[in-house]
């Protein structure tokens, strides 16, 4: 395992449950990310959330005393983006978002809608933590009129974790969309492999070099098993060895915390 972990140079990190929880960073994570940069490395840190900016992400984890900067950030905004530049190029695309991800979106030359429009050539809705009835009512119309129409979110997320409870995310908003209108989009984040492959090709690395860390097996862990890629499965979030050792989604490799990682590389 160590000598496994020891030639990877691509190390893609999830957040919330493997880095920190709440505002409280784990131990080892700032030792961890000056030693990979030690090394020649490179850290990412990916995320399903299409609700706020990189911007906004970049100023957290700062905050928090880890150094990052906007190329150490890989959104499913990001992959979004990508992945409407190379399949729906110049198409206008309705968006059910928080004006963070449309603004991202007008950004980088998205043509984007927030209003009903018979020209809509795609459908995208993200994580709208500003959700309006009206948005549900206009993505309703446009499917029923044009039921072939291309129809992508960004992350299958049903729940979102926040600090005192768990409320609706981007996959619960689409099962209510289904339930109106039948229809189901295509999802780009995690665990699609969608966000490990854009990471891989922008920044120049390999499979064989490229691992992907994270606390949750159907999403953290199964995305990096969907690219081919290494995985580390930690115990600091979500998953437990016992869900481990049931789940059919096997990570490459268990650790207790990140800080096993430092020590590893160190």
């Amino acid at each position: 395992m160590e000598e496994e972990i020891r030639k990877k140079k691509l190390f893609l990190f999830d957040m919330d449950g493997t880095i920190y929880k709440g505002k409280e960073v784990f131990a080892g994570v700032k030792e961890l990310m000056e030693k990979i940069k030690q090394i020649g490395g490179k850290y990412i840190f990916i995320t399903n959330n299409s609700s706020k900016s990189i911007y906004e992400y970049i100023n957290k984890i700062n905050n928090m005393g880890i150094s990052a900067k906007y190329d150490n950030f890989y959104t499913s905004t990001q992959a979004t983006i990508e992945f409407l530049k190379s399949n729906h190029p110049n198409k206008l695309v309705y968006c059910m978002g928080t004006k963070e991800l449309v603004k991202e979106l007008k950004n980088n030359n998205i043509n984007v809608t927030t209003s009903y429009d018979k020209n809509i050539d795609v459908i995208l809705i993200g994580y709208d933590t500003e959700l309006q009835y009206q948005k549900l009512r206009d993505i309703s119309k446009i499917l029923f009129e044009k039921k072939e129409l291309p129809y992508i979110a960004t992350n299958p997320d049903l729940a979102c974790p926040t600090e005192a409870e768990y409320i609706p995310d981007c996959g619960a908003m689409a099962k209510m969309l289904e339930c109106a209108t039948g229809r189901f989009p295509i999802f780009i984040g995690k665990p699609e492999p969608t966000m490990i492959n854009y990471c891989m090709k922008n920044f120049g690395y390999k499979k064989e070099e490229t691992i992907v860390i994270g606390d949750r097996l159907y999403t953290d862990i199964a995305s990096g098993v969907n690219a081919e890629v290494s995985t580390i499965c930690v115990l600091t979030g979500e998953a437990t060895s016992k869900q481990i050792e049931e789940s059919k989604i096997k990570p490459t490799f268990v650790l207790e915390s990140v800080k096993n990682i430092y020590e590893i590389l160190k």
